[in-house]
C-alpha cells in the first residue's frame, strides 16, 4: 500500500471513529433528556440494527463489533455524564431553545431513516403501520402520564428498575426513559447521583440495564429478521410521535427567544444532515 493510500485510510478511520463518538453522545442524550429516545436516535443515525444484532449474539464477530461500538459507547457515556451537569439548568432556563435544537437534529436525519426503512421494500401495509403507530404513540405519550404517574421509594431495587427503564430506551426505539423516570419522581435523584458519582445508585442502574439488554435484545433481533420493513416503519411512527411530543407548546413565540429557537433548529438540522452525509461517506466498504 502506498503512503498516500495508507494516509487516506488512516484519515478515514479517524474521521469514522470521531463520527461514532459524536453519534454516541447524541444517543446518550436520549437517556437524559426528557422526550428523547436513545433507541430512536440510534435508528436515526443508522446503527440500531447493527447494535441489536450484536447485543443479541455477543460472540458473533465479537472483535469487529467491539471495535465498531467502542467509540459509540465512549460517546454515550460522555453524553450521559456531561449532560447530567447542564441538563437541569438548561431545561429550566432555556427549555424551548434546547428542545428545538434536538427537533432539528431529528428532522435532519429523517431522510436517512426513511431510506433505511425502505431498504427491503415498502408496501401499503407499512404506511399503515407507520401512521397507526404514530397516532397511538402520540396518544399514549400525551395522555399516559395520568395512568403511570407514581412515586417509588428510592432503594437498590428501584434503581435496578430505573436501569431497566433506561435500557428499554435503547432497545425499544421511541421510548424516552427520562419521561418515565420523571413520572416516577426518580429523574432528578438519578441525575444528582450521576453528577456526584454516587455508585450506590449507578451500580444498580447498570445491573438493571444489563439484565434488560440480555433479555430483550434477542427478541428485537428476531423481529428484525422476520419483519424488517414493518419494524422500521413502526420505529418511524414512534420517532414522529415522540418528536411532536417534545415541541414546546406553552412557549411565548412572540418573544425574541423565538429567533434563538429558529437558529438552534436550523443548526440542529444542518448538524444532523452533515452527520448523515459523513455516515454515507465513511461507511465500511
Amino acid at each position: 500500500m502506498s503512503c498516500q493510500r495508507r494516509k487516506h485510510v488512516e484519515n478515514r478511520n479517524i474521521s469514522d471513529w470521531i463520527l461514532r463518538v459524536v453519534k454516541g453522545m447524541f444517543i446518550g442524550s436520549g437517556f437524559i433528556l426528557p422526550g428523547v429516545s436513545g433507541g430512536a436516535l440510534a435508528a436515526v443515525f443508522g446503527i440500531y440494527e447493527r447494535m441489536i444484532g450484536f447485543l443479541s449474539n455477543i460472540t458473533k464477530d465479537f472483535k469487529k463489533n467491539v471495535q465498531y461500538f467502542l467509540p459509540v459507547g465512549i460517546g454515550g457515556i460522555l453524553g450521559v455524564f456531561l449532560l447530567s451537569f447542564p441538563v437541569n439548568y438548561l431545561l429550566g432556563e432555556a427549555e424551548a431553545q434546547i428542545l428545538w435544537f434536538f427537533i432539528g437534529c431529528i428532522i435532519g436525519t429523517l431522510p436517512a431513516l426513511w431510506r433505511q426503512a425502505g431498504k427491503k421494500g415498502r408496501k401499503s401495509k407499512h404506511w399503515i403501520i407507520m401512521i397507526v403507530t404514530a397516532v397511538l404513540a402520540y396518544i399514549f405519550l400525551r395522555y399516559g402520564e395520568a395512568f403511570i404517574n407514581a412515586s417509588f421509594p428510592l432503594n437498590f431495587s428501584t434503581w435496578i428498575l430505573a436501569g431497566v427503564i433506561m435500557a428499554l430506551g435503547a432497545i425499544v426505539p421511541g421510548m424516552s426513559p427520562s419521561n418515565f423516570l420523571v413520572y416516577l419522581n426518580m429523574y432528578k435523584p438519578m441525575t444528582d447521583a450521576i453528577k456526584s458519582l454516587d455508585f450506590g445508585v449507578i451500580i444498580p442502574i447498570g445491573i438493571g440495564a444489563v439484565l434488560c439488554v440480555i433479555c430483550l435484545s434477542k427478541v428485537m433481533n428476531y423481529i428484525f429478521q422476520k419483519a424488517y420493513a414493518g419494524l422500521f416503519h413502526f420505529i418511524l411512527g414512534i420517532v414522529a410521535a415522540s418528536t411532536i411530543m417534545i415541541i414546546p407548546l406553552d412557549y411565548n413565540y412572540l418573544s425574541f427567544g423565538t429567533v434563538i429557537c429558529l437558529i438552534l433548529f436550523v443548526l440542529g438540522y444542518i448538524l444532523a444532515a452533515w452527520m448523515s452525509k459523513l455516515d454515507e461517506k465513511y461507511k465500511p466498504e
